[in-house]
């Protein structure tokens, strides 16, 4: 089934306007993790915008979801932007929920070289546990969630492989929540 990457725009308020949707939100997310629509997601540490990997035949049943989600109903999301995966290297396991901002990562994005060669260094970085998961999008657009929250490191586990386009690599904090 399809991967769908959503990038969410917070509003201002995002902190004290999500705090009496949140049990609602996380339990309805856990619930779609379940059912296996959602792979992941998380904000960014400073709550400017949030991130969820879903699965789902079309990107239809994304912005549903999306849009049925408390914290969307109550303004605490703003707007969105999604993103299909044309190839996705799923989590080898599905974290538990971890709600105190502890499990910080970094997510890399970039411009593979070579699809086919980049699709095995993100298999076996992923083997070796430095990456949670990846894909590629149209065009050679690279996402992933790389183990680590020390930009350099993450970026150096993927440049060093020789398959992204050189300075295309870029990297943003991210909160793993679930």
């Amino acid at each position: 089934m399809p991967v769908y990457h959503a990038m969410i725009a917070t509003s201002e308020d995002y902190v004290e306007r999500r705090a009496k949707h949140r049990q609602a939100h996380l339990e309805r997310i856990l619930g779609l993790r379940s059912q296996g629509l959602v792979v992941a997601g998380g904000p960014a540490p400073d709550g400017r915008t949030a991130e969820i990997f879903y699965r789902a035949q079309q990107a239809s049943e994304v912005v549903r979801v999306l849009e049925e989600d408390p914290y969307y109903l109550a303004g605490a999301w703003m707007s969105y932007t999604l993103r299909g995966f044309t190839e996705f290297i799923g989590p080898l396991e599905s974290p538990p929920l971890v709600t105190d901002g502890s499990r910080r990562v970094t997510l890399v994005e970039g411009v593979t070289l070579q699809a086919d060669r980049a699709e095995f260094a993100l298999i076996r970085l992923c083997e070796t546990g430095r990456i949670g998961f990846g894909g590629f999008f149209e065009g050679g657009g690279t996402l992933a969630l790389v183990r680590t929250d020390d930009a350099t490191e993450a970026l150096g586990w993927l440049t060093d492989t020789g398959f992204w386009k050189e300075g295309s690599l870029t990297s943003r904090p991210y909160l793993y929540v679930l």
